[in-house]
């Protein structure tokens, strides 16, 4: 892939965390960097231990496939491999991996000027990950807690932590992440609906500009966030999304073990209603 001829004002050494000149360079349309060293070490052994890890199952159907978690007997110490140890160290992998990847970022962002909200959003990502599988454990005393690396292994992790609380619906943190989600996807929606509409015209018709676009929602509903506000506000719904998911499974278990639908305990027993 040939280089753009505006790439090459940004091709150039410095803006690295660490490392120096030492992987200071390209592969093609790809920054290396030493963190994308990390990166791909971190990333391949943790893909090689999943190998691994299924090789000594009892099969090789992708969708059973399945590696577990120590026991919970185990608390938070090391495990053998085949009873633990094996997802404690994919854990540590996938780990360096995903924190690798962030602060490669960081270098771009760095090289071409620009300000950190690509790796401080994909951080909230991590922060997700992170809370699952090392955060509530810790606060629980065992990395049996976390879920286990597998497609239906996982499904099932989810819906059995679901029904420990009897309706996790009911967690009001949840209510919080789930309406972000659905919000955001809103935002989504109509986002790319707009710019479609004026950017694609039909033949023969004249692209529109910003001005078109402000008008729609000042018509709609009165009022327009802007082309830069929308993107502000996409930004704000999806990590709030995320924040608040992390936060409702955090607070399952280290901080309310009984059934979410009693939480709402309180709200029946206010004076207003008798």
């Amino acid at each position: 892939m040939a280089m753009l001829s505006f790439e090459r004002k940004y091709r150039v050494r410095g803006g690295t965390l660490l490392g120096g000149d030492l992987f200071d360079f390209w592969v093609g349309p790809f920054y290396v960097g030493f963190f994308g060293i990390t990166t791909a070490f971190f990333s391949f052994l943790g893909t090689a231990l999943i190998i691994y890890g299924a090789a000594i199952g009892p099969t090789w159907n992708i969708w059973q496939i399945n590696i577990a978690p120590p026991d919970l007997s185990y608390g938070l110490a090391l495990a053998p491999m085949k009873e633990g140890g094996l997802w404690q160290i994919i854990t540590i992998c996938a780990t360096g991996a995903f924190v690798s990847w962030a602060l490669r970022e960081v270098e771009i962002c760095r090289k071409l000027g620009i300000g950190y909200h690509v790796p401080f959003a994909f951080s909230f990502a991590i922060l997700a990950y992170v809370s699952l599988v090392i955060v509530r454990p810790v606060l629980l005393g065992a990395w049996g807690h976390g879920f286990p690396y597998g497609i239906l292994s996982h499904l099932d992790w989810v819906s059995n932590v679901g029904y420990q609380y009897l309706h996790f619906h009911y967690n009001p943190a949840h209510m919080i992440a789930i309406t972000f989600f659905f919000t955001n996807a809103l935002a989504l929606a109509l986002h790319g609906g707009l710019i479609l509409s004026a950017a694609n015209p039909g033949e023969g018709e004249r692209m529109k500009t910003p001005e078109y676009e402000d008008t729609f929602f000042r018509d709609t509903i009165g009022y327009s966030i802007g082309t830069l506000g929308i993107h502000r506000l996409g930004v704000f719904l999806a990590l709030s999304a995320v924040f608040w998911s992390a936060v409702c499974i955090v607070i399952s278990g280290p901080f309310w073990s009984r059934g979410w639908p009693e939480w709402w305990g309180w709200w029946l027993n206010l004076p207003i209603w008798s």
